[in-house]
Formats: C-alpha cells, sequence, structure tokens
C-alpha cells in the first residue's frame, strides 16, 4: 500500500507563527502601496507629457538598478543583518515616495525621473534580504506554502492598489494623496519588519573591499554553476522572460489593434487572470504533496507557454478570458516553486546572493525582450510574437526537465 499523502500546511498554520504573520503583513500593506504609485506615476507622467518615450523612461529606471547592481547588492543582503537591511530600505523608499509631491508641471518631470531611479536602488536591496529572511523564520516544509501565500497575498492586494488608485485620482483629481498613502504603507512595513524575532543567523561583516566583495560574489557564482537545480532554475526563467517580456508590452495593442476592444474591457480580461492566479496560489500545497518543486517548474512552464501561444489565435475577448485562467493557474505555483529552490538549495550564508542573481537574469531578459517587442511586432506581427513567446516559454520547460535530472530531489539542506 502507498503511504498515505501529509496534508501541507496552510495559511491558517502559517499565520500561527508570529514572524511570519509580521512579515506577511508588511509585504501585503506594501504590496498595496506600490501598486497605487505604480499605476499614479503612468498617469502622472502621461498627463504631463503625453509621450510615449516618458513612460517608457521610467519603465527603465525602475528596471535599470537590477540588472546594475542585482549582484552586487546580493552580496551586500549576505554580509547585513536581513530584518535590518529591510527595515532601512523601508524608511528611505518611503521618504523618497514623499518627495514625488513635488512634481506638479512638465519642468519637474527630472524629480520624478530620479526619484523613481533611486526608489528602484534601494529596493534592489529588499527582494533579496525578504527571501533570505523568510526562510530564516518559516520551517523548511513550510516554505513552499508560504512562498504561495506570499504570491497570491501580492497578486490580490496589487490589484486592491490599482483599483484603489483609480478611484482616488478619478474622484479628487489628486496625486499627492497617493503618494503620502504609499509612504506610510513602507513605514508601517518597516514596523512589522521591526516586530519579526529573526534567528542569530549572520552577523554583518566588516572588511568591504573590493576583493572581498569580488570574492564572496564569486563565491556565490560558484554554488550556482555547481548546482544543476539552480542552472535549471536560471536558465528556464531566463528564457520564459525573453518572451514574456515583449507580451507584456504587446498586449494592450493585441486587444485593442487586433481585437478592436474598448478600454472598458481590460478590468475583467485582468480579473480572469487574477482569478486564475488566486486559485493557483491555494492549489499549491495540493500539487506539492504529489510533485517536486522543480516538476512543477518544467511541467508549469509548458502549460503557461501552451496558454500564451494559443492567445495567437483568439478571434474573441471570450478567448482571452478562458486562456488568461488557466495561464493565472499555473502561474503562482511555478513563481512559489523557484522562490522555495532558491531559499534551501544554498546556505543562508548565500541566500541573498542567489535571490538576486535570479532577480537580476529575470530583468536583463525582461528588458532586452521589451526592448524588441516593438521590433519584432513590425517584422512578423503582434500575434505571431505571442506564438514566439509561446513556444519559448514551452521549450525552457523542456530544457528544464535534462537540466534538473529525471528523478530531481528536493534539498532541504542547503549547500555553500
Amino acid at each position: 500500500m502507498s503511504e498515505p499523502i501529509r496534508e501541507k500546511p496552510g495559511l491558517r498554520d502559517l499565520l500561527r507563527n508570529r514572524d511570519f504573520r509580521w512579515l506577511w503583513l508588511g509585504q501585503v500593506i506594501s504590496n498595496y502601496g506600490d501598486s497605487l504609485t505604480s499605476l499614479a506615476l503612468l498617469i502622472l507622467i502621461n498627463r504631463l507629457t503625453g509621450s510615449t518615450a516618458a513612460l517608457a523612461t521610467v519603465a527603465v529606471l525602475m528596471a535599470l538598478p537590477q540588472v546594475t547592481i542585482g549582484l552586487l547588492a546580493g552580496v551586500f543582503v549576505d554580509r547585513w543583518n536581513r530584518k535590518v537591511t529591510m527595515i532601512v530600505s523601508d524608511l528611505l523608499r518611503g521618504i523618497v515616495v514623499l518627495g514625488l509631491i513635488l512634481v506638479r508641471d512638465p519642468g519637474d518631470v527630472w524629480i520624478l525621473y530620479t526619484l523613481t531611479l533611486v526608489q528602484a536602488t534601494v529596493g534592489v536591496f529588499f527582494s533579496p534580504a525578504r527571501l533570505a529572511l523568510l526562510a530564516n523564520v518559516v520551517d523548511g516544509e513550510e516554505l513552499l506554502a508560504a512562498n504561495s501565500i506570499s504570491q497570491t497575498s501580492r497578486i490580490f492586494f496589487s490589484l486592491l492598489g490599482t483599483a484603489s488608485a483609480g478611484v482616488i485620482i478619478g474622484l479628487w483629481n489628486e496625486f499627492a494623496i497617493i503618494f503620502i498613502i504609499d509612504a506610510l504603507t513602507f513605514f508601517i512595513s518597516a514596523l512589522f519588519t521591526w516586530r519579526v524575532v529573526a534567528p542569530p543567523g549572520l552577523r554583518p561583516q566588516a572588511g568591504a573591499t573590493a576583493h572581498a566583495i569580488f570574492s564572496e560574489l564569486m563565491a556565490g557564482m560558484r554554488v550556482i554553476f555547481t548546482s544543476r537545480i539552480l542552472i535549471g532554475v536560471l536558465v528556464s526563467a531566463g528564457i520564459v522572460m525573453l518572451g514574456l517580456g515583449a507580451v507584456n508590452v504587446l498586449f494592450v495593442p493585441l486587444l485593442v489593434n487586433e481585437l478592436k476592444l474598448p478600454e472598458t474591457w481590460f478590468g475583467a480580461i485582468q480579473a480572469a487572470q487574477v482569478a486564475g492566479m488566486v486559485l493557483g496560489g491555494t492549489l499549491t500545497a495540493a500539487l506539492a504533496a504529489r510533485l517536486q518543486p522543480t516538476r512543477i517548474i518544467s511541467l508549469g512552464l509548458a502549460a503557461l507557454g501552451l496558454g500564451v501561444a494559443l492567445i495567437a489565435l483568439v478571434t474573441q475577448v471570450w478567448h482571452i478570458m478562458l486562456l488568461l485562467f488557466p495561464i493565472g493557474l499555473v502561474v503562482t505555483p511555478v513563481n512559489a516553486a523557484i522562490a522555495t529552490l532558491t531559499q534551501t538549495l544554498v546556505s543562508d550564508a548565500l541566500r541573498g546572493r542567489i535571490g538576486s542573481a535570479l532577480q537580476t537574469m529575470v530583468g536583463a531578459a525582461n528588458i532586452t525582450s521589451m526592448a524588441l517587442a516593438g521590433v519584432l511586432a513590425e517584422i512578423v506581427g503582434v500575434r505571431h510574437v505571442f506564438l514566439l513567446a509561446g513556444l519559448m516559454a514551452v521549450l525552457a520547460g523542456v530544457i528544464a526537465i535534462p537540466i534538473f535530472g529525471l528523478k530531481p530531489r528536493f534539498a532541504s539542506q542547503g549547500v555553500g
């Protein structure tokens, strides 16, 4: 007889963990504030300039720090106290967001650009610190559920923040309110993180010479390139984003120019994908009971690619919604599995570097793909870009299988 499948921890179990609870609450309130400002910035820059180039500049400035200094940020995250790093990052970003209140007319756009770049630079240190700290406060067998809950919460509260921003701007036509609320969410997030009691873990290191930093960076890279699973994660994530970055840019042209849909449909279309992502988060624990995280990634990417490729064939709005729901369904488990592997396959001393390496790979692939989106659309057409992106995601899932190995083992003990 086969052994009974052990029930995996759920939200109720995790919320009994005081430290996870504070970390999670800080995340969701920060996600809400971030989405408020993200939409507000796009609307503000469009009103001040009416330029798509200005919108693209903001997008590039937000992504640039991760690509340029992301790997080095990971080294410092591993040298510093992760909890303190998160608190300082939240406080600094809250102050920076308040500065956006000064942006009032087209002559102030340079302030917006500068503050956007500063905020994104500080944020590069926050994400890998949180990824590493989460693994310090949650048991190994609970990590996949914790990451899944984090992903699902991020989606829900980001959607809520976007909707709130639209209402606030529509009712009061005032951006300062949004920036003040976002700043407050950063300060509250810092307070919640301060309440977390993390294990002793790492101690801040001294002697941050160029040679020491480079040596630690290389130590992290050696661990990555000696782990089949970490190589598989980085390669598959990079290939997928080389396709999906272009898809994200061309989704609006597909809906408006190809399908001739009015903008009023955008909310319903987005809701279909969000519903799938939320449901996917609730199913992650059940998947984890039957599949290794590596299998969730490879199978999930193949399913994701198939859904994206089929979008190239749509002719009606309900076709889009029908496809976006299963696409959303697989996104959350895949993201949760990737985060869990980067937390569990390396020692605590290297988690910041590994997390930053993953984000840098994804960021570089995303920027490259977005930059090529317009050119590819002109050459082969918008629909064929979706087909190509879908095939790349399927390829990523197929390539990941032999890299991960036919019988992958989920390591609970870190290496390095």
